[in-house]
């Protein structure tokens, strides 16, 4: 029974924000009458490059909500497994709960920081972005 918590603690917030890598997206540019549209193609991976240095990586911060999530879950658990009798077992289950939580906000703000440091970058460098 611990050891499917554990892993799903560990797993569970990585395969929510799976969905959300930063590497499948790509803003859509209208290239009519854009003054830089020899340049788009140099410009979209140049400001991918910037926009992941800016945002880091989802799947870090996801790492890093989980284990936050879980620690806060698992004292938050404890305290009401112990009122029902079993610390550890509520303990186990707010750690579970925690990390899917802290793990899934985490990795969908550095996505959203990701996608916005892309559009501003594309959007600075003249281009019309449609998304």
């Amino acid at each position: 029974m611990k050891k499917i918590i554990l892993i799903s603690v560990v797993t569970l917030p990585l395969f929510l924000t799976g969905c959300a890598t930063q590497s499948n997206w790509a803003p859509t540019i209208d290239p009519y009458k854009d003054p830089h549209a020899d340049r788009i193609n140099l410009d979209l991976q140049q400001c991918k490059q910037l926009a992941e240095q800016a945002s880091g990586s989802t799947v870090k911060e996801t790492a890093k909500g989980a284990g936050v999530g879980a620690l806060i879950g698992a004292a938050g658990g404890a305290v009401l497994g112990a009122a029902v009798g079993s610390p550890g077992t509520g303990a186990a289950i707010g750690a579970s709960a925690g990390a899917v939580g802290g793990g899934a906000k985490l990795g969908l703000d550095a996505e959203q920081q990701f996608k916005r440091a892309y559009v501003n970058c594309l959007r600075q460098r003249g281009h019309k972005v449609i998304n």
